[in-house]
């Protein structure tokens, strides 16, 4: 199946953070096929080589990585203003690392929840921050996307600090877009419902949990990471310059249902 090119996308200066694993690694790739110059960051210990020979191996330009645990905002922020200085200013901004750990409210303590906020949230705010200084120095507009989770809307158990960081993710996105308009740069959140990723297959994944998100889904098959990928290209390119301050939902029509039954 063939899917759309866009041409903004081409050789446009594109970061992702937590992009050497699950939605962030589809993420990567298609932005490589897309002809972008694409950074992203990670914790790997192969330092993200195999997935650039992946990646250089279809044919697209290998794209940059550096290791950087985003709780670490200095290091976060270093990394971007070198992406900046070597590729040119960062256009595309995908806010994409974080961690769905699972913790009930009786063992939850103030640094457990001082780590989700910081994995989930935190990194967000300042990458942002950092990439906004880079565009309006030079001049430029820029598509920033935050990756948010339908858990939130849901209710999910066991899922406090996760939740509570997604939910902020919204209404964080509403306040950078009034924020950053001005100056031509574009914030909105991708939203994801249930995805498949390695993450939750090795954890979590089983034929009953599958039918369970299908049973409740309007649409009945599984998402992956390439049904967060390609609405979030579209987020990013020219072809979106009209859209900003919006949350939009990736997730088989699970919200909607579990909200209204």
């Amino acid at each position: 199946m063939a899917y759309t090119l866009y041409p903004s996308l081409m050789g446009r200066t594109v970061f992702v953070s937590g992009g050497s694993s699950g939605i962030g690694a589809e993420l990567v790739r298609a932005f490589a096929a897309q002809g972008s110059q694409v950074a992203f960051c990670g914790t790997k210990p192969d330092g993200g080589q195999a997935q650039i020979d992946e990646i250089m191996h279809s044919g697209a330009s290998a794209p940059y990585y550096e290791a950087c645990d985003v709780r670490d905002i200095p290091a976060l922020q270093g990394m971007l203003a070198r992406v900046g200085e070597k590729f040119g200013p960062i256009r595309v901004l995908v806010n994409n690392a974080g961690r769905d750990d699972r913790h009930g409210l009786d063992e939850l303590t103030p640094e457990f929840w001082d780590n989700c906020l910081a994995i989930n949230l935190r990194h967000q705010v300042f990458a942002t921050q950092s990439v906004a200084r880079q565009l309006k120095a030079a001049g430029l507009g820029g598509s920033i996307i935050n990756m948010g989770s339908i858990s939130w809307m849901r209710g999910r158990p066991n899922l406090i600090g996760y939740s509570a960081s997604k939910a902020a993710i919204s209404g964080m996105t509403r306040s950078l877009a009034r924020e950053l308009g001005d100056a031509g740069i574009r914030v909105n959140a991708l939203v994801p419902g249930a995805i498949v990723t390695e993450r939750q297959t090795a954890l979590w994944r089983n034929p009953q949990e599958d039918q369970k998100f299908i049973d409740l889904q309007c649409l009945k098959f599984r998402l992956d990471s390439t049904h967060v990928a390609r609405p979030t290209l579209y987020l990013a390119s020219d072809d979106s310059d009209g859209i900003t301050g919006q949350n939009l939902l990736v997730d088989a029509g699970l919200a909607q249902v579990s909200v209204a039954g």
